[in-house]
């Protein structure tokens, strides 16, 4: 009974061990992708790339070679681009926009799919699968490509006066550069780096308290996982200003300035007043030098000649009660003026003068 138990035993673990010989042979000898390498690979734009693709068909692996190159869909319910194939002997390009930089790098049937891809732009940053086939055996590989904006020269310059005892910033900044973007600050000459506040992010470094200590010639390098470059600066250390004095002079020169803006105001003033005498002065001129009209007999007109009123010609004057002659008749009848002045003075001063009116038409009272 003990021998048949170990017979039954024994040929038990022999059919275990003929199962498992014949799966692992079947594993070993099945379709398989070789390819090794990073699952990603990031790369320059402009740059060329080798997606690889290298496999080893299995003994039972009998069937026609078929060899796909795809782009996979990153929304899994959309279907995969098919980009390169090998199938039947031959090769097909489905993306015309990357026929002439996509391509099989040897002999797809030799054992070897491997593809390049040249001059990469930003818009090839995708995962890219490759498919082999030779039934019954299949397997794949996937691999994605990130292409990268290199970060270019940078900018170096320092935020501040570059005065001892006062903080100081020292900036780096490149203008282009795919993320992400890091700065580092490095002393070129001058001694040793300073204990002081770097950013690495912003490209930043702070000097609180700035002295001779940190004069010298600074590096910057931006770098990114595709490429690296960098620009100097030379930091000096200048001995404070004295903000007194600028401080007393800046109140100075605002005030001499507020001066001369009441000193133009004034002379502004002076020159319109100057201006509008001028102007009511030419008026009253015109005014005065006005010539007047001819006036009518008047009965007040003799007093006006008796008092010395230069007399018209061709204007007859009159008393108040009687009338006299007139200029021209008096020419005629009295060949001696002057007694008939000093008459006709005499006969005035006796009677009581009437009250004059000014008139406008004449400039004078009549």
């Amino acid at each position: 009974m003990m021998e048949a138990a170990l017979t039954r035993t024994r040929l038990k673990l022999a059919v275990f061990f003929l199962v498992t010989f014949h799966l692992k042979t079947d594993l070993t000898e099945a379709m398989q992708v070789t390819s090794s390498g990073p699952q990603t690979i990031q790369k320059a734009q402009g740059e060329n790339v080798l997606l690889g693709c290298t496999y080893t068909p299995g003994v039972q692996d009998i069937g026609e070679l078929d060899i796909e190159w795809s782009n996979v869909s990153p929304d899994m319910t959309q279907k995969d681009k098919l980009l390169l194939t090998y199938t039947g002997g031959r090769i097909h390009n489905y993306d015309p926009s990357l026929s002439s930089r996509l391509r099989f790098i040897g002999d797809p049937k030799q054992g070897d799919a491997s593809i390049s891809l040249s001059n990469v732009r930003l818009s090839d940053t995708a995962t890219y699968q490759c498919k082999v086939k030779k039934a019954p055996g299949v397997d794949m590989r996937k691999v994605t490509l990130v292409v990268m904006v290199p970060p270019s020269v940078p900018k170096c310059w320092v935020d501040g006066k570059e005065e001892k005892g006062s903080p100081v910033s020292l900036l780096c900044k490149s203008s282009q550069g795919s993320s992400p973007l890091t700065y580092t600050w490095t002393r070129e000459s001058g001694g040793t780096m300073p204990t002081v506040m770097a950013a690495a992010d912003t490209g930043e470094l702070l000097i609180k308290n700035h002295s001779d200590s940190y004069a010298g010639s600074y590096v910057c390098e931006a770098k990114n996982p595709v490429g690296k470059t960098q620009c100097r600066y030379s930091l000096k250390a200048h001995n404070p200003t004295n903000k007194v004095g600028v401080i007393v002079g800046a109140v100075i020169g605002a005030l001499l300035l507020l001066l001369l803006l009441l000193l133009l105001i004034w002379l502004l003033v002076c020159c319109c007043h100057k201006r509008r005498y001028e102007k009511e002065v030419a008026n009253e001129i015109k005014e005065d030098t006005h010539a007047p009209e001819s006036q009518p007999p008047s009965r007040n007109s003799s007093y006006r000649s008796v008092l010395g009123y230069r007399t018209h010609q061709g204007v007859s004057y009159s008393s108040v009660g009687n009338r006299l002659p007139s200029v021209n008749e008096s020419n005629a009848s009295h060949p001696s003026n002057s007694d008939k002045a000093s008459k006709l003075s005499a006969a005035a001063a006796a009677k009581p003068l009437p009250r004059l009116q000014y008139d406008h038409r004449y400039g004078y009272p009549v």
